[in-house]
């Protein structure tokens, strides 16, 4: 039943995704774990901790965090499951809630109409809405490749992640994950207020995301066969093997690096976070080094087959679990 619930999760969100007028009246559920992560960050998070004691404090607020996040998924699962069928179609309507086919796609679609109807400054506007590097210093094509690299990036975080851990552990791993990869993007970061009481929560989600990542990779490449040919699909695989590595995360080179093959496009490389240059070498440097928003529709393209690949694991592995 969890992975039909997980797969009707996943059409809902594909069909739906998260409904603005609906989170404009109530807050979502992300938002409520930034505010327990922010809670937590204001009480235990200090200036003058020396590096061990805030590690230890960052360690103490994850574990009670994800303890917290646990429990909650329980406690709602145990209620919707008293339900039968309207609970189990209540279930689905949760995970979609957590999962962002639509409004990635929908997120990343709007650069490339933010250049075609704004030029470059409509451009960075959209793109500033789902990255984090300073939009100001991008050319067009670095707008472009902004969008790309994000699109495949929370490819792993924001859809397949949520998946396996769902699959894997209900409710309670898919909001644990949720609380974790929040935690990573408010205090994982490697700056002077974060960098030892966030180290837990980023090494945490480096771990929960080794999975997904590869997964990601292994749906990219077979979303580029599906909607763009064998070749592509084949270039997506060999360049994310060969380059993932060349990427400062751990898991986000995976996905990154197919989606580099799978365009035939420069990804990654040099670029500025707040004012900070960070250095990284370029994936796939034989590619296309120029990205254009034709690049980035085929790039949702792709994203869109991978997703349909993955609902389509998804069922195969219920009736494995029917039949078998």
């Amino acid at each position: 039943m969890r992975l039909v619930i997980l797969a009707a999760g996943l059409l809902i969100d594909r069909i739906v995704g998260d409904p603005d007028g609906l989170w404009r009246r109530l807050p979502h559920p992300v938002v409520l774990f930034g505010t327990a992560i922010g809670f937590c960050e204001r009480r235990l998070n200090r200036p003058d901790l020396t590096p061990s004691q805030g590690r230890f404090r960052g360690v103490v607020a994850i574990s009670g965090l994800l303890l917290l996040s646990a429990v909650i998924g329980v406690v709602i699962h145990v209620a919707v499951s008293r339900l039968g069928l309207p609970g189990a179609a209540l279930e689905a309507l949760i995970v979609a809630v957590f999962l962002a086919q639509k409004s990635l796609s929908d997120h990343v679609l709007r650069v490339a109409a933010g250049l075609r109807d704004g030029g470059l400054a409509g451009g960075r506007q959209a793109v500033s809405m789902i990255v984090g590097r300073d939009p100001q210093s991008l050319d067009e094509a670095g707008v472009c490749r902004a969008a790309i690299e994000s699109l495949a990036e929370n490819f792993s975080d924001g859809v397949v992640a949520p998946l396996v851990w769902y699959a894997i552990c209900g409710l309670p791993g898919l909001l644990a994950y949720k609380m974790l990869n929040t935690a990573d993007s408010m205090i994982g970061h490697k700056t002077e207020r974060y960098l030892h009481f966030g180290w837990a929560s980023a090494r945490l989600d480096d771990v929960a995301n080794l999975p997904a990542a590869r997964l990601s990779m292994l749906l990219i490449a077979g979303g580029a066969w599906w909607r763009l040919g064998g070749g592509a699909g084949q270039n997506a695989l060999s360049v994310a093997l060969r380059d993932q590595g060349l990427h400062r995360s751990p898991n986000s080179g995976w996905p990154e690096a197919a989606m580099a093959g799978a365009l035939n496009l420069r990804l990654a490389g040099p670029r500025l976070y707040a004012g900070a240059r960070v250095e990284e070498p370029m994936m796939n440097a034989a590619g296309r080094p120029v990205a254009t928003a034709g690049d980035i529709v085929r790039g949702v393209g792709v994203f869109h087959s991978a997703c349909t690949q993955a609902l389509g694991l998804v069922l195969f592995a219920a009736l494995c679990r029917l039949f078998l």
